[in-house]
């Protein structure tokens, strides 16, 4: 799979004579968090389309996400890093990934500004997939009549996106965001197909975990994770076996973090992991991040955060999780 980042690479992918859109392409546009199962559901009508014209298949997404760059820090939890995101298209199969900047100047984009420079002229798109309720360019002006009436002048079509339900209701990465929120993990693993997980890279941390008898992998989080607490976890280093392990995500109020962060302590596990990836599953949610009055008030919770996390899995055992 390719991943284009931003408009000037895609103009100058569209320019080769090689290029793999010069037969254009099927294209479907959002944000994709936490590819759960409505967005896989849309992922198959752009691959089933793209495999009757003969041509790539395309998912654009934005970075920052948009309510990002207009809310900032009131925006909503992201359900997965963007690398995270990028991987999880690339296994559904995508074709190619168009990743284009969320910043002022793209929110300035009329709405035939962006139909005749990205899909046409950038994309050459042939069928575009997306919900009736999509609107896109500046003051949100288009729409899906809009993409429809355009294509017809341009020979695209526009096709509505297939709604998914679970329970009767619709699958979206608002309702995954709104069961993590309550540790509902169970039913966040329903709505996305697959036990809620989180891959990030390790990195230096502030050693505080090895000197209270607890070492972890640190992973560093660009926005506030939908998942608060301390959880049961199953983790995998790159290359390596799953692990059972207990993990602390969020702001390490004790310590004064500013940023928040995972932090995985694998049992039985005594390597170095600095500078690898480490994907991460959460099993079972043991209790609230909680500010502890001094640092051997925070060794004693972390000794019987343990013991619950081993009673817990001797009766609950895992196997691998693909």
């Amino acid at each position: 799979m390719r991943l284009i980042r931003g408009l000037t690479n895609l103009k100058r992918l569209s320019e080769r004579a090689d290029s793999p859109l010069a037969d254009g392409c099927v294209a479907t546009i959002g944000n994709f968090d936490g590819v759960h199962l409505g967005h896989k559901t849309i992922i198959e009508q752009v691959k089933e389309k793209a495999l009757v014209l003969g041509v790539p298949s395309v998912v654009m997404i934005f970075e920052p996400q948009p309510r990002e760059f207009f809310q900032g820090g009131e925006a909503p939890p992201r359900l997965m890093p963007f690398r995270q995101k990028f991987e999880a298209l690339l296994a559904e199969g995508i074709d190619m990934v168009l990743c284009i900047r969320f910043d002022d100047t793209f929110r300035s984009y009329s709405a035939m500004g962006f139909v005749e420079d990205v899909l046409i002229k950038g994309l050459a798109v042939r069928h575009m997939v997306v919900g009736d309720d999509f609107r896109f360019g500046c003051d949100r002006a288009g729409d899906f009549r809009l993409l429809e009436q355009v294509g017809q002048e341009h020979s695209f079509t526009v096709e509505n996106t297939r709604t998914v339900t679970v329970d009767g209701e619709r699958v979206s990465s608002t309702r995954v965001r709104n069961a993590l929120n309550v540790n509902g993990l169970e039913e966040a693993e329903r709505l996305l197909g697959h036990p809620y997980r989180i891959h990030g890279r390790i990195v230096y941390g502030r050693q505080l975990g090895r000197q209270i008898g607890a070492p972890t992998a640190n992973i560093l989080l660009d926005q506030m994770p939908a998942l608060r607490g301390v959880y049961v976890v199953r983790a995998r280093p790159e290359g390596g076996d799953w692990l059972d392990g207990i993990a602390n995500i969020g702001l390490r109020p004790t310590i004064d973090g500013k940023r928040p962060s995972l932090e995985v302590h694998l049992f039985g596990f005594a390597g170095t992991l600095y500078g690898q990836h480490l994907d991460v599953v959460f099993r079972h949610g043991l209790r609230n991040e909680v500010k502890f009055d001094s640092i051997d008030d925070l060794r004693q919770q972390i000794a019987r955060d343990f013991e619950h996390a081993r009673a817990w899995l001797a009766d609950n055992p895992a196997g691998p999780t693909n």
